[in-house]
């Protein structure tokens, strides 16, 4: 049976979406083993040697990694601090801005934080899908050596049809995606399992002594070694971002109950084979299996490769979404997948921006080897960002004493400032490449972000004081013709510029007028209860309402929905109707020093892509009348 979620949408059954969250949440730590520590006993030219000591002291360090950052961090910390539900960055920074005093440094830090953590998010969806598919693919290399050349094509070919399947929602592809990755999970574990069973002396890694006693004997190696196992822990960020899309619990028992399971018995199956085998540090991932079942395996690693790449184009979505409510994107066009969860949604714009910057990585890079030299910084970036917020959180929101903020702090950040650390080392080796990406969309979200605020304040001198215009319209001969007129408008102290132009030129007004506002709020979603506002403005004769319709940064601003609640509240308005109009604005370039020149480039460019008002705010077409009007800047 479904029950409700907090938006009054229909959420499906626990199994159902626990299955889900194993298709799409898990897919990116998931597929780590397959690179995780092939990388570390290859970084900078096998400086961590297949040693007993550098062996144990590697895997404690990626148990313990998992443990601290994933299982104590993101799962049992930053899961409790949802917005409303709804998880990512952006919704993190949005929830912590309500809890700490309006107008101080904090108020606008902590979304400077969310957009700066969310542009780090984009760098690394663009490196994981091509990084984790060429993992899987290179597996080929293990069996049949002749078949290298194939790896970049087959790589291209299998990430193209990730994308396009991407338009049939989340929902359908973690019903998919979700047996696979029940049966990766326990394929992983078993493989290592085999391995541990005649080698137990490897569960000795398990103990955080030997991770102390590996940074205190070999400090340069160990902190060379850091730098890779934070590969074990990428996608961490994921569980957050997709949180909306599943839902807190069923994410926190598939990772404790075979997620985390899995994964160490995987880790300490490699770490035995390296030991009885030093030369398996070539791909010790496809060694464990035996020779029969490797060609099985790269094809499981395959599949298990695409749904990692699920995982973080899923957050994007959310993220872009929540970026874009929040003011700092233009309106994007998105779909809604699912009847069931109103978090599954597919960003065309997005999609195909993240497959463009994908394919050029992996002709470019064409070796996971390579691109895990890229690989790092992002995540790690994003990682301290979070931390930084969660403390905020806790301390405005929570009330937590200084002691325990300074011990989390501590225990998080010592950590995480390590890992971003031993990264930094990447930067010319293509560390950059994923800064470049998170420099580039920040200032984007930071021009829009300005530009929209210049903007609006142009037009709000264009459009002229409301009460202005009432008045003008009982001195003026302006002919009242049947029907009802919904003008959307964002702000009612000013005129639409629809309806000036509609008074003033044509002389003509419709008998009922509504002027329509969608505000979306600083939460993800509205209840249903709340989404209407009204007011009447001007004399009774003017029949001229407002209506103020709340929506969440997750909520769909379907506008005729919206009316449709009006009407049920007592309103007369029937959206079936009503003419709809739009006052669109066209930004041109002018000659004042608001921006730089080149940053009014970039927000025309953006505001020349934005999606159609009619169709971001569902209005029939046939029905629809655009108005516009030129604001320079």
């Amino acid at each position: 049976m479904n029950t409700p979620d907090r938006s009054g949408h229909p959420r499906a059954g626990f199994a159902t979406m626990a299955l889900g969250a194993l298709g799409v949440v898990f897919g990116d730590i998931g597929t780590s083993p397959l690179y995780a520590l092939q990388t570390v006993f290859s970084i900078d030219h096998n400086t961590v040697r297949a040693t007993p000591s550098d062996v144990y002291g590697v895997i404690s360090l990626v148990f313990w990694s998992i443990t601290v950052v994933v299982s104590i961090k993101y799962v049992s910390f930053i899961l409790r601090a949802d917005n409303d539900g709804e998880g990512g960055i952006m919704a993190f920074a949005a929830l912590a801005r309500q809890h700490v005093r309006p107008g101080g440094r904090r108020f606008g830090l902590v979304m400077l934080l969310g957009v700066f953590g969310a542009s780090l998010f984009y760098g690394d969806s663009v490196i994981t899908p091509a990084i984790s598919v060429m993992s899987a693919i290179e597996g080929l290399e293990v069996p049949a050596p002749g078949l290298r050349d194939w790896v970049v094509p087959l790589g291209a070919l299998i990430i193209t049809v990730l994308f396009l399947v991407q338009r049939f929602g989340t929902g359908v592809v973690g019903r998919f995606f979700g047996p696979v990755m029940v049966l990766w999970f326990v394929t992983i574990g078993a493989l290592g399992l085999a391995k541990v069973i005649p080698n137990p002396a490897v569960i000795k890694g398990l103990s955080p002594s030997y991770a102390v006693e590996f940074v205190v004997d070999r400090p340069y190696v160990a902190f060379v070694a850091m730098g890779a196992v934070v590969l074990a822990i990428t996608g961490a960020e994921a569980l957050y971002a997709d949180m909306g899309h599943f839902g807190k619990s069923p994410i926190r028992r598939a990772w404790f109950f075979l997620v985390f399971p899995c994964l160490t018995f995987n880790y300490l199956g490699q770490g035995a084979l390296i030991l009885e085998r030093p030369s398996s540090v070539s791909n010790p991932f496809f060694l464990l299996a035996p020779s029969a079942l490797q060609w099985p395996l790269v094809v499981l690693a395959t599949a298990a490769t695409v749904i990692a790449s699920q995982a973080v184009i899923s957050g994007a979505y959310s993220v872009s979404r929540q970026a874009e409510r929040l003011g700092y994107l233009p309106r994007l066009t998105v779909r809604h997948t699912s009847q069931s969860e109103s978090g599954q949604i597919y960003v065309p714009a997005v999609n195909w921006v993240l497959f463009a910057g994908v394919i050029v990585l992996l002709v470019v890079f064409r070796s996971s080897d390579k691109l895990a030299t890229a690989y790092g910084l992002a995540v790690t970036g994003t990682f301290l960002l979070t931390t930084t917020l969660f403390l905020v959180y806790a301390e405005s929101a929570w009330q937590w004493p200084r002691w325990r903020l300074v011990a989390v702090g501590v225990l998080f950040g010592s950590l995480e400032v390590t890992y971003f650390a031993a990264n930094l080392t990447k930067v010319v080796h293509g560390g950059w490449l994923p800064m470049l990406i998170a420099a580039a969309v920040a200032t984007a979200m930071l021009t829009w972000r300005r530009g929209s605020r210049v903007v609006t304040e142009r037009r709000t001198e264009m459009e002229g004081p409301l009460e202005e215009f009432l008045d003008w319209l009982h001195s003026c001969p302006v002919t009242k013709v049947p029907g009802t007129a919904v003008f959307l408008h964002p702000d009612v102290p000013t005129v639409p510029i629809a309806l000036r132009e509609n008074a003033s030129f044509n002389s003509v007004i419709h008998q009922r007028v509504f002027i329509v506002s969608a505000v979306s709020h600083n939460v993800p979603h509205v209840a249903p209860k709340d989404r209407v506002e009204a007011s009447v403005l001007g004399d009774a004769y003017d029949a001229i309402e407002h209506l103020r319709l709340n929506f969440g940064f997750q909520d769909d601003q379907n506008v005729p929905a919206a009316l449709r609640l009006a009407r049920e509240q007592g309103i007369e308005v029937d959206p079936d109707e009503v003419y709809y109009f739009l006052s669109r604005i066209t930004v041109h370039s002018g000659r004042d020093r608001v921006m730089p020149r080149w940053r009014k480039r970039l927000f025309l460019a953006m505001a020349h892509n934005a999606a159609n008002p009619a169709e971001y705010y569902r209005l029939p077409e046939a029905r629809t009348v655009v108005m516009g009007a030129q604001v320079k800047f």
